[in-house]
């Protein structure tokens, strides 16, 4: 049986490095710096977001358990209206943050990892872009694979 996502990848340890390298790559990036260079985030913004990856992609629930629920995570990303090519940037970041982050190159890895990101983004970032109001508040936690979303 193949592993999870977040086994492959190396766990725990390199979902923070993933975070850490994603998060860096955004504040680089001209058009992503400013929301990613807010002083009003959570300051353990990196921490939680490794949490979360790794949780959706086969890891422990430390993001359920410790951090927050996915409703909160869609209100918080709701309403920020036409994000233009934002998406596609945060995107290209998640991608050349892997390299950075020395997560395994295998090809279908990152194939399932950036098909995760694409779902992500249009799912979290641009599905709400009115307002939290439609966001449900029985939201699950999603789970990905290497096939795609798991039930």
């Amino acid at each position: 049986m193949r592993p999870s996502l977040f086994e492959f990848a190396g766990g725990e340890p390199a979902f923070q490095r993933l975070a850490t390298a994603h998060h860096a790559r955004c504040l680089a990036d001209p058009e992503l710096n400013h929301p990613f260079s807010k002083r009003d985030g959570h300051p353990m913004h990196i921490e939680r977001l490794g949490f979360y990856w790794a949780e959706v992609l086969g890891g422990p629930p430390r993001f359920s358990e410790q951090c927050s629920d996915q409703p909160s995570v869609l209100r918080m990303h709701a309403g920020n209206g036409d994000m233009s090519d934002l998406g596609e940037r945060f995107e290209r970041c998640f991608a050349a943050a892997m390299d950075d982050a020395e997560l395994p190159a295998d090809p279908e890895f990152r194939a399932a990892m950036n098909a995760y990101m694409h779902w992500a983004v249009e799912t979290v970032a641009l599905s709400h872009p009115d307002g939290a109001a439609g966001v449900a508040p029985s939201a699950a936690m999603p789970r990905w694979g290497w096939d795609g979303p798991l039930p």
